[in-house]
């Protein structure tokens, strides 16, 4: 297998290349490392590669994982699902939360973020084809959602985030990924003006890139399979 610096610098590669094939600019689009599983050590190396956007889902892990790297300038996002049980220690230990799907969620983030910490990034989670294995607002309940968390002043509102049934055919993943797009594009004509696109993974990243993805989540690339 490859070494790490070889793996970033070719996933790297591919994000620049659909960037630059789609009219879009490579530095609008942010590298989130997924490492779930692995271990502090290879959060270190990828640190150590240029990495700085790290993505865990499982919050004991998350949190240990943190303490072994406190030393390090890492930007650590919450991309697993919320439970009501887990949101105090979300909010105190994360920059960004990815999973976003119910106010009530929303507001316990609003009131346990910590007043010296800045507001937290939050990104709502949309279940774009209405998949019931899947967490996530359904579409018609996006707005409603995003004004609730326009409201609250410990979190600020940055995009959505969108994880589509697996596909093989660029068509079809290019054509759910713009349905994320045109959700985001329709809250802006309500005044609802959001950045961030968090969408694509390892097997579908050029189509997130070609629908405005400016955030892809990329574990097996980057770490390999899991074991």
């Amino acid at each position: 297998m490859p070494s790490l610096p070889s793996r970033i610098a070719s996933v790297r590669s591919r994000i620049a290349d659909a960037a630059n094939r789609y009219g879009r600019n490579p530095d609008d689009i942010r590298l989130l490392a997924v490492s779930k599983t692995r271990p502090a050590a290879d959060i270190r190396s990828a640190h150590h590669a240029g990495l700085r956007d790290f993505g865990e889902n499982y919050l004991q892990e998350a949190l240990e994982k943190q303490q072994a790297l406190g030393d390090l300038d890492i930007v650590w996002h919450f991309i697993g699902g919320l439970q009501s049980n887990k949101t105090a220690a979300v909010a105190r230990s994360f920059q960004w939360v990815h999973g976003l799907s119910s106010l009530k969620h929303a507001r316990r983030l609003d009131a346990q973020r910590p007043p010296e910490m800045p507001a937290m990034d939050v990104c709502l989670q949309v279940n774009i084809c209405n998949e019931t294995s899947k967490g996530g607002v359904a579409p018609e309940e996006l707005a409603s959602l995003a004004r609730g968390v326009l409201a609250l002043p410990r979190l600020r509102l940055r995009g959505l985030m969108a994880l589509p049934p697996p596909a093989s055919d660029f068509a079809r993943q290019r054509e759910v990924f713009a349905r994320v797009r045109l959700l985001a594009e329709r809250l802006g004509k309500d005044g609802i003006h959001l950045d961030t696109l968090s969408m694509g993974m390892s097997g579908d990243l050029e189509a997130a890139v070609a629908e405005g993805a400016t955030i892809v989540r990329i574990g097996t690339a980057l770490f390999g399979p899991r074991k």
